[in-house]
């Protein structure tokens, strides 16, 4: 098990096999798709190995020659097969670097490091909070299992400052930590009016109508009760006001979302519109962009928003306020009247005022988030982790 994972002297390529739960639409597999990508572009030898197949960012990985291993876990107590397979591949495919992603993964990846010693182990870390009651036992679990096996990475990766902070206040080892912040695809990512008006016609949004749109998973930490509950005193004052809610959950928390619009009277403003594939267009189509969770590391969605140009109001967790950085509003989280005042200042600005916050905000991702400063940044990470001896 003490092979040297090197590549052959000859062959220049760092081989690189990532590790994640699945590949379905999210902030962190989004990530890792990105980063992947462009790693592949770079001549590196990629691959991406993922408990469960089917995920929708798999033929997009597969167009960037970006290999998919699937790992074929069936369900929750799969375990020790599930081990034996991914040992099995880690052999045949030997890579230099595990870099795996979010706790589950991380764990795993952890126990491969024991048994490949001069393979070198990263870890993606992504939250600044979590909120641990809020989740089932076994996320807790593994939440809490990754802050006791800290030490056995030979590098952990945090997408924001803030992350890094909290992390080490749990006891990670800071001097093992590195912050790497996202990288937003600014040419992908970017203002088109006339997608942008397709998609409000589709939902039934008039020119005259101000639509406010929150881009997250349905889930508790994305906080969209304070959303609905600052969406119900907006409209108090504003009745054309309309939002949207662009992203899916467990089949319950949309149900319960749904009867809460309905309870507090907002039933007809909000629109529902699930999991989208075109989220240029749909960042085009906002007058503002927001996110109301209480707990985010470096949220994709907001450098995104502001890559299209959109100005937003954001929640002061993670580094929501770094990314924004005097182009769009910050309010407290859990807060749904600073939420609502928030959006109704934005509003209550000129549109040539929002115009210049949204241009300004696009070259803040331009300047500061951009995919290949990602790169440079994860490539000098891997490289100095390759000219020092394995942790474990």
């Amino acid at each position: 098990m003490g092979r040297h994972f090197r590549p052959a002297d000859g062959d220049p390529r760092l081989k690189i096999f990532f590790l994640t739960q699945t590949l379905d639409r999210g902030g962190a597999e989004r990530q890792l798709a990105t980063l992947a990508t462009a790693v592949r572009r770079q001549g590196r030898d990629v691959a991406i190995g993922v408990f469960y197949r089917g995920g929708a960012l798999e033929p997009e990985l597969a167009a960037g020659g970006v290999r998919v291993i699937c790992l074929d876990k069936r369900g929750r107590w799969d375990i020790l097969g599930f081990l034996a397979r991914l040992h099995a591949t880690l052999r045949r495919e030997r890579p230099d670097i595990l870099y795996s992603h979010l706790p589950a993964a991380n764990l795993v990846a952890a126990a491969m490091g024991l048994l490949f010693r001069r393979m070198r182990v990263v870890w993606s870390i992504r939250a600044s909070y979590m909120d641990l009651s809020r989740y089932d036992r076994l996320t807790a679990l593994s939440y809490r299992l990754e802050r006791m096996l800290a030490r056995l990475p030979d590098r952990i990766v945090a997408n924001s400052r803030a992350g890094k902070r909290r992390y080490a206040e749990q006891g990670f080892p800071a001097d093992r930590m590195v912050v790497i912040p996202n990288g937003i695809d600014a040419e992908h990512f970017r203002r088109n009016q006339r997608d942008g008006q397709k998609r409000r016609t589709e939902w039934g949004v008039a020119a005259d109508e101000p639509l406010i749109g929150l881009a997250a998973r349905l889930e508790p930490m994305k906080d969209h009760d304070t959303f609905l509950r600052a969406a119900a005193l907006a409209v108090a004052g504003n009745p054309k006001l309309r939002f949207v809610c662009i992203g899916e959950g467990a089949p319950e928390v949309g149900r319960e979302l749904k009867a809460l619009a309905g309870r507090l009277g907002i039933a007809r403003a909000v629109i529902w519109a699930g999991v989208r594939d075109d989220m240029p267009a749909v960042y085009s189509a906002l007058d503002v962009a927001t996110s109301s969770s209480y707990g985010e590391g470096f949220p994709n969605v907001i450098g995104e928003a502001m890559a299209c140009g959109v100005p937003c109001v954001v929640t002061d967790v993670g580094d929501s306020a770094f990314i924004v950085n005097g182009t769009g509003f910050v309010v407290p989280p859990r807060d749904p009247r600073a939420l609502a005042d928030a959006w109704c200042r934005m509003l209550e600005l000129s549109e040539e005022a929002r115009a210049e916050l949204g241009a300004k905000a696009r070259q803040r991702v331009r300047d500061g988030f951009s995919v290949e400063a990602l790169c440079a940044s994860m490539n000098q990470t891997f490289e100095d982790l390759l000219d020092r001896e394995p942790s474990r």
